[in-house]
């Protein structure tokens, strides 16, 4: 038997390993074990020049792996399952995956895609994504260590069941729903993992086939898909400068789904009367509050959450931490009655249990540390003069406008503008996306048919401060070189 194999006695890689790795080969090669035994550990390590427990070590790993196989009073020998004759190839069609797929009921309806690797992009214009600059980096590396440590390194690793972390819930009731207007007890606290996963779960526990949704549109596409999927039929509420319209078409609805604060993607913050237009629409509706980019109010003070007025406990209320820590952490958070939050909670339990204990641990202590509020209040300056900017930008490369009134709404990440009749805002889009800007067209947004063409939507949250004048000045250079002056199906305006 001549074993092909060069031990290199200098290498960082011990000496056992290599000599598995190479029986491993020459057993696979058919070159080892095709007359019987193995050679013993003695014979081996003597040929090889190592020691025998060299040589053991090596066996004893191909042994669990099932390369080799132990003989009773013979030693070692190849597992002859390793040189069986192949299979015949299967005979007739391959498996029909497709037919076993279901159809996907959305498939007519709007999407937004973003180009995964947007970071590469000098003028990422896109809302949603994180900013480098804005991450509290060290604060979020100090919680995660803490979150190891002592008392807390237990809740961090364990499988809690259908629980969230107590310390978690606590600061949420504490520090981050008292300042939206909203007092809660633990009981009514359910941790998601993001906004969405709350969507996600409301739409199966309370839509199905038969039940009808109102919805902002423009809106937010992927809730549509979400709703329809669960077999949920939509039904469109227009938006103006006061935020979604309430008519009489709520009376036939069992649930509307409103994003009060920054309306997605208007940015238009509901007013206080139809807010309570809203509440009193029937006792039954219930009432879906993304309180999306909350945080991110420029001027004035902020207005408190649509749950804040809630008297019959029919609303339920959505936040993330996506918008200002990081859509990757994928946490958020719901406030409902607790009966409500107790069948949501059950239903998660039997999707992913809960979220990452370790996350979960680490944004409690984050919070609690006081470093939470100090990033805000340092994230919200910061984006105070982004929004400036951009507007500026606008502004002074395009002339374009908002979609309601004279001036862009002071809060947020994005800005929705409104170009001339004439603009395709898709053809705009990949225009400049050839000139390394990002932005998104506002097609994806409408529900309704014809969908409007004539806005794009323009996030600043991930573009450098000192990049925003020139990404803008580009995006003006892309329009004007007349790729995108098509006149499009629909028109914003």
């Amino acid at each position: 038997m001549t074993l092909l194999a060069e031990l290199d006695r200098n290498s960082s890689v011990p000496l056992y390993r290599q000599l598995r790795a190479a029986l491993e080969r020459e057993i696979l090669a058919g070159r080892l074990g095709t007359e019987g035994r193995l050679p013993s550990s003695r014979e081996l390590a003597t040929a090889l020049g190592v020691s025998r427990n060299t040589v053991v070590t090596a066996y004893q790993e191909l042994i669990a792996e099932g390369y080799v196989t132990p003989m009773p009073r013979s030693g070692l020998a190849v597992n002859a399952e390793l040189h069986a004759e192949p299979p015949p190839p299967p005979t007739g069609r391959r498996f029909d995956w497709d037919a076993r797929i279901a159809p996907a009921p959305d498939a007519d309806l709007p999407i937004s895609h973003r180009p995964r690797d947007w970071q590469r992009y000098r003028y990422p214009f896109l809302s949603g994504q994180p900013s480098a600059d804005l991450f509290p980096r060290r604060a979020w590396q100090r919680s995660l260590r803490a979150a190891m440590e002592g008392s807390n390194f237990w809740p961090s690793l364990s499988d809690s069941g259908d629980a969230d972390d107590p310390m978690l819930v606590e600061a949420l009731c504490r520090h981050i729903l008292p300042a939206r207007g909203i007092d809660a007890e633990p009981s009514q606290v359910l941790v998601t993992l993001g906004s969405q996963q709350g969507q996600a779960l409301i739409a199966g526990e309370l839509l199905g086939p038969g039940k009808r949704l109102a919805v902002e549109d423009p809106g937010y596409p992927d809730l549509w898909h979400i709703a329809v999927r669960a077999g949920a039929s939509l039904v469109p509420m227009d938006v103006d400068g006061g935020g979604l319209v309430p008519t009489d078409a709520l009376a036939s609805c069992d649930a509307v789904a409103v994003t009060p604060s920054h309306q997605y993607p208007t940015n238009v913050t509901l007013t206080v009367g139809r807010r309570n237009q809203l509440l009193d629409a029937s006792p039954d509706l219930v009432i879906v509050e993304d309180d999306y980019d909350a945080e991110f109010r420029y001027s004035g003070s902020p207005t408190p959450a649509l749950k804040a007025l809630d008297r019959r406990g029919q609303v339920v209320y959505l936040g993330s931490f996506s918008k200002f820590l990081a859509p990757g952490l994928r946490l958020g958070f719901l406030v409902a009655d607790a009966r409500l939050v107790a069948a949501l909670r059950e239903r998660r339990r039997f999707q992913v249990r809960h979220a990452p204990g370790q996350q979960q641990r680490a944004l409690a202590l984050l919070i609690t540390s006081g470093d939470y509020a100090r990033a805000l209040r340092r994230a919200r300056t910061i984006l105070r003069d982004r929004w400036r900017r951009t507007v500026a930008a606008v502004d002074t490369h395009l002339g374009w406008r908002p979609a309601f009134g004279d001036t862009f709404p002071a809060g947020g990440t994005a800005l929705w503008v409104v170009g001339p009749p004439e603009l395709n805002s898709r053809a705009l889009a990949a225009a400049a996306r050839a000139r390394s800007v990002l932005v998104e067209p506002s097609e994806s947004y409408h529900l309704r048919e014809p969908r409007a063409l004539n806005a794009v939507k323009i996030g600043f949250a991930s573009v450098p401060t000192d990049r925003i004048d020139a990404g803008i000045a580009e995006l003006a250079t892309a329009w004007s070189s007349g790729t995108a002056q098509a006149a499009g199906v629909g028109v914003v305006g």
